[in-house]
This record gives C-alpha cells, sequence and structure tokens, in this order.
C-alpha cells in the first residue's frame, strides 16, 4: 500500500504560490470528469469548473435516491472520479478491491467550498496523476491522505 501524507500548513505551503495564489497545473488527468454526490452542495460544480474540471452532480445525472453502489458503477464506466462526504464510498473501494474510480473524500464539518474548497482543488491537482492510475484521496481541514487502488489492509491481504 503506498500513501502520503500532509499536513495542513505543508500541503498548503508546498502548493500556495507567494501571493497565496495556488498554482494551476494543468495535467493529462484534467480529462477525468468529477461526479459530486448527493451529499455535496451543487455550488461545488462552479468551483471545479472554474479550477478547469469539468463536473456534474449526481442529481442531474440520475435519481438522486440511487444506491452507492450505482454512483460507483456509473462512475467507473464513464470515467469519472468521484468527490464525496460519505464514507460508504471507500468501505465498497476496500470491500471489493476495486480499483476504479478514484474517490475524492471530503472530511470536515463544513464541507463547503468557500471554506475547504481551495484545499480540495490543491489537493486535486497534486494527486492527478494517482487519480488517473485510481485512488482514494482523503481532504480534511488537516491533511491531505493518497491511497493508491486497489486497496489492500495492513497485512497486504
Amino acid at each position: 500500500m503506498i500513501t502520503h501524507s500532509w499536513g495542513a500548513k505543508t500541503f498548503c505551503r508546498r502548493f500556495a504560490m507567494p501571493h497565496g495564489s495556488l498554482k494551476i497545473a494543468r495535467s493529462c488527468s484534467q480529462a477525468l470528469n468529477r461526479l459530486v454526490d448527493m451529499n455535496l452542495s451543487p455550488d461545488w460544480i462552479g468551483l471545479l469548473n472554474d479550477a478547469g474540471w469539468e463536473a456534474v452532480h449526481w442529481s442531474a445525472v440520475r435519481k438522486a435516491t440511487a444506491l452507492d453502489s450505482e454512483i460507483m458503477a456509473f462512475a467507473a464506466k464513464s470515467d469519472y472520479v468521484v468527490l464525496t462526504h460519505d464514507l460508504d464510498f471507500s468501505a465498497i473501494l476496500a470491500a471489493t478491491h476495486g480499483e476504479k474510480p478514484s474517490v475524492v473524500q471530503v472530511r470536515a464539518e463544513d464541507v463547503s467550498p468557500k471554506v475547504i474548497g481551495p484545499q480540495l482543488t490543491a489537493a486535486l491537482r497534486y494527486a492527478a496523476p494517482d487519480l488517473e492510475a485510481g485512488a482514494l484521496v482523503t481532504v480534511d481541514p488537516s491533511r491531505t491522505r493518497v491511497r493508491l487502488l486497489p486497496l489492500k489492509s495492513k497485512d497486504g491481504v
């Protein structure tokens, strides 16, 4: 299992430019679209689009009552990265040893784009190659963590 983890200060220092604006690093993974789960506001679409990613809210794709497994299957088939606040997506990846889709978990009390959006967009840019290959990225106010897929337990199984 390959894991990267950064504290919030280290992460923001590493990916911030002198005047506080984030680096704009375009990469080939810009082609991967972002699928915003129902538990996050559609306001995320504007932030992601402004950052250069195509994004769609699940409510614009299928029924809001869809099971998480249906969302995962759709995202894997359609090459989406799932953006969520729900831990069930990482549980599905762990249980199935799935290699797709990549999942980005927002773990914060306030999951509004205005509060954690800058850290999340910096994490998406940094983890772009990992998201392209298949990864679980967890972003919280104090750190960002990247785990490559398929997820393995600590004993390697």
